[in-house]
């Protein structure tokens, strides 16, 4: 893929994408220049084309051009622009030439450089497809051939646009394997599988990576990870990134949720809607596509991520309703219901990465409770915290890249529904309610009184049903907010 920067006239594109506000004064400056164009009045173009959401119009000019207006409606920001053409170019990419032009000589210039960036980024995930494991080869979209290229029409910097935009396009391929990480199935993605997949990030980007397999999880006292998989015969792995730069003031520990696989265990789950959960990896998924673009955009944070991998299989030797177990803390652990055991493994990695590695600040992510699901539908992640300031860091984050938050109690009044006589906590609330709460309550007694942490529950966020695909497709949320976030509030 190339780039290039223009502002009085197109190079080479025969499609020119045009993004329209629905706010009228905006409307009217983006609609200015194209009635020359097309030879058609101002007016009259306002009047057929309000800048509503998804909405199009297609317009041939007198120079040849076809141009193409997208509705931005009221959200007017670059994240709007990222899902618009994201959502255009995946319904076109058979038929859009393999150059495409962007306008954005409208917007205000100060900001014509994130937008020329979002511009980018939301073409390259439109491209996107899961089709590895088709039999029938698939023919390479134009915008995929090595000449394939995008024009941005701004008024910025041009050679500072083309270094942003190659940038945006390899965080772009980066989204790409994390989308790759979720669809892949189970039967191949298996905890040594996605530890092998974190090793090529790390080769790929420049960060280091190391493996803990059963015995070294033994002897480091792992127990509530291995108590998760050991009714699978695939054993459990810890993956410990680490983006280590000289001149890193910070250290953020990050972890992810790794069921590669999750049938609820012993407390299985019923069969519809079963075959999604080879997405239960999807903050795992999240973390090793924001240590692959940390490393691509040299972030000066020294960054630990830690993936606890796991199946949660059923068999004679799986865990068991009323068991007791230890962990990596020391604490025990009685197991009300083996289908919470993303919980389970979350806390051995926290206690580990905050012992191990003391961070400033600690995140985790994960696909954790149906009842965030409930609570918060599929428009924003559940976010706990025990520092305001970090979480309104991260609520900022979130509205910024689209990727929403919303802040929930983490009072210790919950704390008395994981109460219980027999260990020093149980894995389940007592009572059928607060479901997303205590499981995060959970979490906050393996952080060892961490003083900055913050959880995020993206279990409605992580794969949806949209025009992107014919199934429910894998969003990637976390990573550009927790991105975002580094870059804003922690570099």
């Amino acid at each position: 893929m190339h780039f290039t920067h223009c502002y009085n006239s197109l190079q080479a594109a025969s499609e020119i994408l045009i993004p329209v506000p629905e706010l009228r004064d905006l409307r009217q400056a983006a609609l200015q220049r194209l009635a020359a164009e097309v030879a058609l009045p101002l007016a009259r173009l306002e009047a057929e084309f309000d800048g509503d959401a998804q909405r199009e119009l297609l317009l041939f000019g007198r120079d040849g051009h076809k141009y193409v207006l997208l509705g931005m409606g009221t959200d007017y920001q670059p994240h709007r622009l990222v899902r618009v053409l994201r959502h255009y170019v995946s319904r076109k990419r058979h038929t859009l030439g393999p150059v495409v032009a962007v306008e954005l000589r409208h917007v205000p210039t100060a900001d014509q450089m994130e937008w020329a960036g979002a511009a980018v980024y939301g073409i390259g995930l439109g491209i996107y497809r899961y089709e590895l494991l088709k039999t029938t080869p698939q023919q390479a979209f134009p915008l995929e051939a090595p000449t394939a290229c995008i024009e941005l029409l701004c008024a910025t910097n041009g050679e500072a646009v083309v270094d942003t935009a190659t940038r945006e396009w390899r965080l772009a391929q980066a989204m790409h394997r994390v989308f790759d990480l979720v669809h892949t199935p189970s039967n191949i993605k298996t905890p040594a599988w996605l530890a092998e997949q974190a090793a090529a990030a790390a080769q790929r980007a420049g960060f280091e990576v190391k493996v803990y397999e059963t015995q070294a999880l033994q002897q480091m006292g792992m127990h509530a990870l291995l108590a998760v998989g050991q009714g699978s015969p695939h054993a459990p792995h810890l993956i410990v990134m680490e983006h280590r730069p000289a001149q890193a003031t910070q250290k953020v520990g990050l972890v992810g949720k790794g069921i590669t696989f999750d049938t609820g265990g012993i407390s299985i789950k019923q069969a519809q809607n079963m075959h999604l959960m080879k997405s239960d990896m999807s903050g795992a998924a999240a973390l090793i596509g924001i240590m692959e673009a940390a490393a691509i955009l040299a972030l000066p944070v020294h960054l630990i991520g830690v993936v606890p991998a796991a199946e949660n299989a059923v068999d004679g030797k799986a865990l068991k309703p009323g068991d007791v177990i230890h962990s990596y803390s020391g604490k025990t652990i009685e197991v009300i219901d083996t289908d919470a055991e993303g919980r389970l493994v979350l806390a051995d990695a926290l206690s580990w990465v905050v012992r191990q590695h003391r961070p400033d600040q600690l995140v985790d992510i994960a696909t954790l409770t149906g009842s965030c699901i409930r609570a918060l539908g599929t428009e924003a992640a559940g976010l706990w915290s025990t520092n305001d300031a970090l979480a309104e860091a991260l609520i900022e984050a979130g509205n910024h890249t689209g990727e929403r938050l919303w802040r929930m109690p983490l009072w210790d009044d919950y704390f008395e529904y994981l109460k219980t006589d027999v260990a020093d906590i149980k894995n389940l609330g007592s009572k059928p309610m607060a479901g997303a709460i205590t499981a995060a309550k959970f979490l906050e007694y393996f952080t060892e009184d961490h003083p900055a942490w913050a959880h995020l529950d993206i279990a409605g966020m992580a794969l949806k049903q949209d025009d992107f695909g014919h199934d429910r497709m894998a969003t990637g949320f976390g990573v550009r907010l927790l991105l975002h976030w580094l870059r804003q509030h922690v570099v």
